[in-house]
């Protein structure tokens, strides 16, 4: 019987995915519900295996199927064929490390998984102490890919070297960055690579308990994670004594609330503890002081998820990959006005114009990009004269940037970018868990201080009163979250100050 496979990804099921797997399977085929390539322009995307390879068709609904059965039988020409998905430009330009697996397995399939080269890495780290595993993902370059950019080998020493009766890994999956989904196309898609790498990390450093932490709004990825850790358990995997060793690891997800602080790690911390998430002083930091007072690995998902291929290949293999301190890969999001949405795995490097132009194809609606805001809503509003910046922490830090988690928002012409600086100071407001006054109180200054502007009330005397506010949210902030609030709200200034003139604004509506 014809195997096809049709995503179970939540993006992918949001269009109709579950509507055409129904049809095709009342047709007859074997239906194979797998995770996304990150093609979502092209979603529901859906592959007939043939002896040449996956033929793929898209975007299908669920109305095209009777049209569609005399090609899928053989994998032949129709209007949605797109041939071989291998080699679509899309997927063939990308360097695929994280998402090598991801579109191309069962999700949570733990012999399909293996299969694919799962866990190869995972037979490496139990043959070897801790302390080479720190030194091999030291060895990578491998940088936390949760924003901050903080070298991974770095922590996993600090926790390795810690003296403790309990250790403890740590996912922070609680993704809420604006045109972000890199972390929930894993756990939907290829959920056992996170479970991998976490335990990876847990015989590193010596922990014996971990905890996936994802965000209320995912309900597929919290119960494909599930899913995934129990037949992992079953498989011996994890648990007690894994793969016959002395080594045991226990792994639960849990549900945050829908909180945009709990992705700062100490607020995560805070709510795994069953606390209200407000962000911890540091010091102590958690490596040392962690969950209920104990050395925790904190990681975001493609952080764990970069330490499957590390183990697998080595280090340096990995590290061949990226410029400068920026190694290895990130997937890049694109969203927001791109025609060619989704996601996009390229080494550290790549410009910023390749990611728009060449992947995304320009701007959904055909007008001129304005626009681009790289890392969520603390990210900069870079403009389109600063689209040939190479994406590389040092590279973004020296622009006032950063590339943060790799989510990218593009805009066109028609944006207001005075709006946008006053979004992403309400954005603070709404979500500061209102522990220090500078973020509390400065972000709810800050919004009525730019009404004030875009009203053209003393504009002069506002923009440097709004300028000083953000002085003193970046300096006295006790985290990122009023600390880098200012980033985008003075990038917006700086780099579209007549968007803050109200003549301007009048002669442009």
């Amino acid at each position: 019987m014809t195997r096809v496979f049709v995503p179970r990804d939540s993006a992918a099921r949001s269009v109709g995915a579950d509507e055409v797997a129904a049809a095709l399977a009342a047709a007859g085929f074997n239906i194979v519900r797998n995770g996304s390539r990150g093609l979502l322009f092209l979603e529901p995307l859906i592959e007939v295996e043939t002896a040449q390879g996956r033929v793929a068709y898209g975007p299908v609904t669920a109305g095209d199927i009777p049209g569609l059965l005399p090609a899928l039988k053989t994998g032949g020409a129709h209007r949605l064929c797109l041939g071989n998905i291998e080699e679509h430009p899309y997927l063939k330009n990308q360097e695929r490390l994280t998402f090598a697996r991801c579109g191309i397995t069962d999700p949570v399939s733990v012999a399909d998984y293996v299969k694919h080269g799962g866990f190869a890495g995972l037979r490496k780290a139990l043959a070897m102490p801790g302390a080479a595993i720190v030194a091999e993902v030291t060895e990578s370059g491998l940088r936390g890919r949760g924003g901050a950019g903080f070298p991974t080998g770095l922590k996993w020493k600090t926790v390795h070297d810690a003296a403790a009766d309990q250790k403890y890994i740590c996912c922070n999956a609680d993704e809420g960055d604006s045109g972000t989904f890199a972390d929930r196309m894993v756990m939907e898609g290829d959920p056992f690579m996170l479970v991998e790498g976490m335990t990876i990390a847990a015989i590193a450093v010596g922990a014996t308990r971990g905890y996936v932490y994802i965000r209320s709004e995912y309900p597929d990825a919290i119960a494909t994670m599930r899913e995934a850790i129990d037949a992992a358990t079953a498989a011996r995997w994890l648990g007690t004594d894994i793969q016959g060793t002395d080594k045991s690891f226990r792994l639960e997800v849990r549900r945050g609330a829908a909180a945009y602080i709990c992705g700062e790690e100490t607020a995560m911390l805070e709510s795994l503890e069953g606390k209200r998430g407000t962000v911890r002083p540091k010091p102590p930091i958690p490596a040392l002081e962690g969950l209920f007072g104990k050395p925790t690995v904190i990681n975001n998902v493609l952080s764990f998820s970069a330490v499957p291929f590390i183990l697998a290949e080595g280090g340096a293999a990995y590290k061949n990959y990226g410029m400068g301190r920026s190694r290895g890969t990130l997937p890049f999001q694109l969203a927001g006005n791109i025609r060619q949405g989704g996601l996009v795995e390229k080494a550290f490097g790549v410009t910023l114009r390749q990611l728009v132009e060449d992947f995304g194809g320009g701007t959904f609606t055909g007008r001129p990009v304005r626009a681009i805001q790289v890392g969520g809503p603390l990210g900069a509003y870079l403009p389109a004269g600063q689209m040939d910046l190479a994406m590389d922490y040092e590279t973004f830090a020296a622009a006032g940037a950063m590339v943060g988690h790799g989510g990218i928002v593009v805009f066109d012409d028609s944006v207001d970018m005075a709006r946008q600086a006053r979004f992403a100071m309400e954005f603070c407001a709404l979500e500061s868990c209102g522990k220090c006054t500078p973020c509390r109180i400065g972000s709810t200054r800050g919004v009525e201080v730019i009404d004030r502007i875009i009203a053209g009330e003393s504009r002069e005397a506002n923009l440097e009163l709004l300028s000083d506010l953000c002085q003193t949210m970046t300096d006295g902030s006790l985290c990122a979250m009023g600390g880098l609030t200012p980033m985008p709200v003075m990038s917006a200034v700086r780099h579209f100050p007549e968007d803050f003139d109200k003549p301007s604004r009048l002669a442009a509506e």
